[in-house]
């Protein structure tokens, strides 16, 4: 373990502390915690685009942790997945082709999943992980059958049999009825039981080609099933996200990491007010290891980004918590899914500049949001 040596215990501790990150290789951040919400364990999405299903269930762990209902619990993310393949099948042969298939989906294919389907824990459908998870195979199976119907100029209506069957073949036949803890439940009274209620989320984005407080379909690739979510201003975009966490409520979190300053392997993700291809070989050689200035990110810019595809539907992740550092700056912390390895057990830190420049979305508790913004937003 290198440089971000405090990060295990940091992101254990339940109450706000400082340190510092000084050793020998020259890490000078110190970080304080603001608020630090309970999560469970750190998944590995293996070889899978499904980080939507890994932070998406996620956070709804967190929020049945954050009710008391029930300890130590883990979601099977491939009940969700196995879930929404017939449904993107079904929409992609509906639309001729002309529609998006493939491992990628949104925070709403996880609403959508807890609304008509239920949820299940891991321990009853694990989707026939061996390893890792791996779906490139069954990925290719399904995206040539689904092409070649929606190709036809008349569709066999057994179709659904034949994906079904390549789905089950890959990752298992989802439970109709399961036994958890000496109980009998099936997904849909299984969710009830876990006290989750899929109305009682909102997906939140901020852009300016559309008006604000209303809602409209975010257009990403991703969202398959053109759901919609509520539009803000970028100022109440942070403000609910800041609030929320502070409050207790985590946020599922919808980002761009393509960015050269998004490192998780350093466990940091920036905007530095510099271009990389402006700083100097030693400001380079810092950028991870000591605080500086971050680029003032404006709502012109977040939306630029945006429009030239700087800014895309990259990957899905679970916020859990807010730190500062020793200049004040605030960092979100971010639970992944890309299992542990690295210095910070598989968390990592994403500044407010970045967090504004690069989201695409987030869901969250409806009782997160401050009620003046409620009103505004239409929400009750």
């Amino acid at each position: 373990m290198k440089k971000w040596m405090m990060c295990a215990a940091m992101l254990c501790a339940t109450a706000a502390f400082a340190q510092t990150k000084t050793n020998k290789d020259g890490s000078k951040y110190e970080f304080t915690t603001i608020k630090n919400l309970e999560a469970t364990d750190v998944q590995n999405q293996g070889q899978t685009g499904t980080c939507w299903s890994f932070s998406g269930l996620s956070f709804f762990e967190s929020e049945v942790l954050r009710a008391g209902k029930v300890k130590n619990l883990n979601l099977s993310e491939m009940f969700v997945v196995r879930n929404m393949y017939p449904l993107k099948a079904e929409n992609y042969i509906r639309m001729h082709g002309k529609a998006n298939f493939g491992e990628g989906g949104g925070f709403p294919d996880d609403l959508l999943c807890l609304k008509k389907y239920g949820l299940v824990p891991q321990s009853v459908y694990d989707g026939n992980r061996t390893k890792s998870y791996n779906h490139a195979e069954m990925v290719g199976l399904l995206e040539g059958m689904v092409k070649t119907l929606g190709d036809a100029k008349g569709v066999n209506p057994n179709w659904q049999k034949a994906v079904n069957g390549v789905l089950d073949a890959y990752i298992g036949t989802a439970p109709d009825k399961f036994e958890y803890e000496g109980k009998s439940y099936t997904p849909q009274s299984f969710a009830k039981y876990l006290g989750l209620n899929a109305d009682d989320y909102v997906v939140i984005s901020s852009f300016t080609h559309h008006p604000f407080y209303e809602q409209f379909v975010l257009e990403v690739p991703d969202n398959w099933n053109w759901e919609k979510v509520y539009n803000v201003p970028l100022a109440d975009f942070t403000k609910i996200a800041e609030t929320a966490v502070t409050n207790g409520y985590s946020l599922a979190w919808a980002a761009d990491v393509s960015e050269k300053t998004f490192n998780f392997k350093d466990g940091l993700a920036i905007i530095p007010e510099k271009e990389m291809t402006d700083m100097t070989p030693q400001e380079r050689g810092t950028l991870f290891t000591q605080p500086g200035k971050e680029k003032a990110i404006t709502q012109e810019l977040r939306q630029q980004a945006f429009d030239n595809f700087e800014t895309q539907d990259d990957h899905g992740m679970h916020i859990t918590g807010l730190v500062k550092d020793q200049n004040g700056a605030k960092y979100f912390i971010v639970k992944n899914s890309w299992g542990t390895e690295n210095p910070c057990g598989g968390y990592f830190y994403a500044s407010v500049p970045y967090f504004a420049y690069k989201t695409t979305c987030y869901m969250v508790n409806k009782k997160a949001i401050p009620s003046d913004l409620a009103k505004k937003m239409g929400i009750k």
